[in-house]
């Protein structure tokens, strides 16, 4: 599974901010991109950067189910799961209400594992998949119980990298992304990069991975992040 030029590329959940980055690096790479988003504004957002643009909600049963469909025939050498959402501001042991809980929790964890099933016959020899997670995830790292619905997801979310990973052995490379603290709708105007600087490192550390990467947690710029 040597790095390549990337061909041929998923990115789940494009409308804006991170995804709709991806789509423009890999566009101006001369890759061919098919991208999902919820909305029609999303959709048109994909499609002005020249890219093939899928009407998707993870959250959505119905929805989700139908993404194979859509993708049939297809070989992905590179996917991204993008899609995510913050959630309720609040810290450890202020319970979320069940609204917020399974609004998090399906579109973060439910949304991947509904994903991740739809794209394992569009993949081409030696694929890669990355799963933006969030260090804030980590329960290693961890210092702070900030968004701790948030934090119970993106740890889930990286369990289900891993089973994925384990279960496309030989088929494709899996890992999940911090990907930095970026300045988007969800991190806000005072975070560390713009999403240009976050989306070029996820690129080249996805291209760089070997075999035995397969189930990390990488930092954006590829550096390995304790669970």
């Amino acid at each position: 599974m040597s790095s390549s030029p990337v061909r041929n590329a998923l990115i789940v959940g494009a409308s804006r901010g991170l995804g709709l980055e991806f789509v423009r690096q890999y566009r101006a790479d001369g890759a061919r991109v098919t991208a999902t988003a919820r909305n029609d504004e999303g959709l048109a957002a994909i499609a002005a950067l020249g890219a093939k643009p899928l009407r998707l909600d993870v959250a959505d049963a119905a929805s989700a189910s139908g993404l194979a469909w859509l993708i049939d025939g297809e070989a992905f050498d590179t996917i991204f799961h993008v899609s995510g959402v913050y959630g309720p501001r609040s810290t450890g042991l202020e319970p979320p209400s069940v609204a917020d809980f399974d609004a998090v929790m399906h579109t973060n964890v439910l949304g991947a594992m509904r994903v991740l099933p739809q794209v394992a016959e569009a993949l081409a020899p030696g694929a890669r998949i990355g799963v933006v997670s969030s260090r804030m995830g980590s329960i290693g790292l961890r210092t702070s119980t900030a968004g701790w619905t948030y934090r119970a997801s993106k740890a889930a979310v990286n369990s289900v990298v891993k089973d994925a990973a384990l279960a496309l052995a030989g088929r494709a490379l899996c890992v999940a992304f911090h990907p930095g603290w970026v300045r988007t709708e969800m991190g806000g105007a005072d975070a560390d990069i713009d999403a240009s600087e976050s989306i070029a490192g996820m690129r080249r550390a996805i291209a760089a991975l070997r075999p035995e990467d397969t189930g990390s947690f990488l930092n954006y710029d590829g550096t390995p992040l304790a669970w």
